[in-house]
């Protein structure tokens, strides 16, 4: 590769709008390379400023970076990757983004009342879950993670149940109701 198809560190940084260290980081991980010139100076490929953009996007989302570096490991080697690798990639997170996104709806429309273990909503708790009857359903946000285990029950597949207590809360343990 000639050095005007390649970039320095710090062109690289300036492009991509990350500092330096970032890019240390990400080399670390294995979220990018580069190559070494005989002054040991690092030499990126012009294609990673889509990778890097690519790493940003997954973050500002919420993906984990191990999830990045898995997804980032399937596009090709030598070659730019093109629209279909990116559409094939960016396939590859949208149950995990479905999920998140029903998970931070929940949490939007739930937030504002007692989520269950009463640290969010002292003031309103004795109205909301009075003595603190969630308790005996288990630690934790209960009302979230009842109303997750109710949602996962509904897309039981037909002719399947889940068993519930009477007051319609779905069992997450092995004791039952």
């Amino acid at each position: 590769m000639s050095p005007s198809t390649e970039l320095t560190v710090g062109e690289l940084a300036r492009r991509a709008g990350v500092p330096v260290s970032t890019l240390h980081f990400y080399e670390a991980k294995g979220l990018i390379s580069s190559r070494r010139t005989a002054g040991n100076q690092r030499r990126f490929r012009r294609d990673t400023l889509r990778r890097i953009a690519f790493i940003r996007i997954g973050q500002r989302v919420g993906i984990p970076l191990n999830t990045i570096a898995e997804v980032l490991g399937q596009l090709p080697e030598g070659r730019v990757p093109n629209r279909a690798d990116w559409a094939q990639v960016s396939e590859s997170w949208r149950a995990k983004l479905d999920v998140r996104i029903e998970q931070l709806l929940q949490l939007r429309d739930d937030f504002a009342d007692c989520v269950g273990c009463g640290c969010l909503s002292l003031d309103r708790c004795a109205l909301a879950n009075k003595d603190d009857q969630l308790a005996a359903h288990g630690a934790g946000p209960r009302r979230l993670i009842e109303a997750r285990t109710r949602q996962s029950a509904d897309s039981l597949p037909s002719g399947e149940s889940a068993d519930c207590d009477p007051c319609g809360v779905i069992p997450t343990g092995t004791d039952g109701c």
